[in-house]
């Protein structure tokens, strides 16, 4: 097999490489990311703790709403 990079791997490459090199400037990418609707690159930008605290968040949420909306 050749080991020529297609387009959409260079493309993955180069933004993982941006996320490791630029953690705090990821999560304004991946808030407004947020904004577009686009899930995988929010997950895939805030990593296992930020994942981890959103969808805690989300849950919280529904919690508080279902209590008080009853």
């Amino acid at each position: 097999m050749s080991d020529i990079e297609t387009p959409e791997q260079q493309r993955e490459r180069l933004r993982q490489q941006e996320i490791r090199n630029n953690p705090t400037g990821n999560l304004n990418d991946s808030l407004n990311r947020a904004n577009n609707g686009n899930l995988v690159d929010l997950v895939g930008s805030l990593g296992l703790k930020g994942t981890g605290i959103l969808i805690l968040v989300i849950v919280l949420g529904f919690i508080i709403y279902s209590v008080i909306f009853r």
